[in-house]
């Protein structure tokens, strides 16, 4: 089976998680499924200092994009993959992992993908959502304050110290590797529509 891979990129909070969720619907689960790059963060539990503290999550040296390139790998050539599985709240990486089977596409998920060559020299193409900052940051509180156990100062704190540089710095340029770049104001479903004709095309041949 060949395996197409497409990496989904963008700021946090820009809506490529909730684009690469419904493609994957559209798509079906058999046909296509996601890697998310969070899954793939370093255990940071002996630094961690508290909400909003010096562990910095967005910059690269945070995750492990070798794990993630070899698993790629590992999907192109038929084979189940292992993904780890981070725990926000305890900032460990678990000791189960995932069991992933290959399907004919595979989205990557993550801020950060389109910055490390390793992953990039992995896929076959990219999208890149290019959202505005005051859009993204408010995503991003409602995220981590609903889902990973996070107060409001922490999530604001952590956004002007370490998301807007860091993605002023990395994620931001790695927007020149993109195939396709996504002005996403909360409406992204000509994009969504075209994907899902040329990859269904794909699917069906």
């Amino acid at each position: 089976m060949s395996v197409y891979i497409i990496g989904v990129a963008g700021g946090s909070g820009s809506g490529k998680t909730h684009f690469a969720l419904e493609l994957q619907k559209q798509l079906g689960e058999d046909n296509c499924m996601i890697l998310y790059q969070d899954n793939y963060y370093i255990d940071q539990s002996a630094r961690f200092d508290g909400d909003g503290g010096s562990v910095n999550f967005d910059h690269p040296s945070s995750l492990d994009f070798s794990l993630l390139a070899q698993g790629l790998r590992q999907l192109k050539e038929g084979q189940d993959i292992k993904v780890p599985l981070y725990d926000f709240k305890t900032h460990t990486r678990r000791p189960e992992t995932l069991t992933k089977s290959p399907t004919k596409i595979v989205l990557v998920d993550g801020i950060l993908i389109l910055h490390s060559d390793l992953v990039r020299a992995e896929l076959n193409e990219a999208v890149f959502f290019d959202t505005p900052e005051e859009l993204r940051f408010q995503r991003r509180l409602h995220r981590d304050v609903h889902h990973r156990g996070r107060t409001p100062d922490g999530v604001k704190k952590q956004f002007e110290l370490q998301v807007r540089p860091m993605h002023n710095e990395f994620v931001e340029p790695s927007k020149s590797f993109a195939d396709i770049v996504v002005k996403d104001l909360g409406e992204y479903s000509e994009t969504l529509n075209s994907f899902c004709q040329r990859l269904n095309t794909y699917l069906d041949s």
